[in-house]
């Protein structure tokens, strides 16, 4: 009994995540073609019309606008609803912490050594964390944070295991220890609480 107790256990460890990432993947692809479908049919009719068409046309629009983005002046035009919706009270919260997530998923604007290790005062535990604000003299006072922080302090991101959230913590330059890892694989690492079996790779 307790071996198929095991194999269970171990065939829900198996599935679960591919059930999970393939109905995300499914849950994408329906919104993006219920929302686009109607313009495709409207200019094609439905007789051209085809199942994936406004999915495909998300992904092409989305690499054309990555591509142009290098110029400066259509970087400003496709930048344009963000900044309108970023001036929005309802929406710039947000619209802010969605962009700040992609952000620092994708390591954007991270300063070397972003990724450290902060031990906790008084304690010899140490939690993995991702310096996002640094003291005005080391950012050139870009935003408010940084202005006010102390010249030994950083500002500190704890993700938490599990969940869809974390801590922003205050701590002296003293307490953090820089560790060589991207700041996605940090993310990665501490949301599974190093389980994770994709964790072993070289960083780059």
């Amino acid at each position: 009994m307790k071996y198929i107790f095991q194999s269970l256990l171990k065939g829900f460890a198996i599935l679960l995540p591919v059930i999970i990432t393939v109905m995300l993947i499914h849950w994408l692809l329906l919104t993006i073609e219920t929302a686009l479908s109607p313009i495709w049919k409207a200019m094609l009719g439905e007789d051209y019309y085809f199942q994936g068409l406004a999915f495909i046309s998300f992904l092409l629009l989305a690499v054309l606008i990555g591509f142009t983005s290098r110029w400066s002046l259509l970087e400003a035009i496709w930048q344009l609803p963000g900044r309108i919706m970023n001036k929005m009270p309802l929406l710039r919260n947000l619209y802010g912490t969605i962009n700040d997530l992609f952000d620092m998923m994708q390591g954007k604007d991270f300063a070397d050594e972003s990724v450290v290790l902060v031990t906790m005062p008084g304690s010899q535990m140490k939690l993995i964390g991702i310096v996002t604000k640094r003291s005005d003299s080391d950012s050139n006072g870009k935003d408010k944070l940084s202005r006010v922080l102390p010249d030994d302090h950083v500002s500190v991101f704890l993700p938490m295991a599990y969940n869809v959230g974390g801590y922003m913590i205050i701590v002296p330059k003293d307490n953090v220890e820089s560790i060589d890892i991207k700041p996605a694989d940090a993310i990665q690492i501490a949301i599974s609480a190093g389980l994770g079996k994709g964790q072993g790779n070289k960083p780059e």
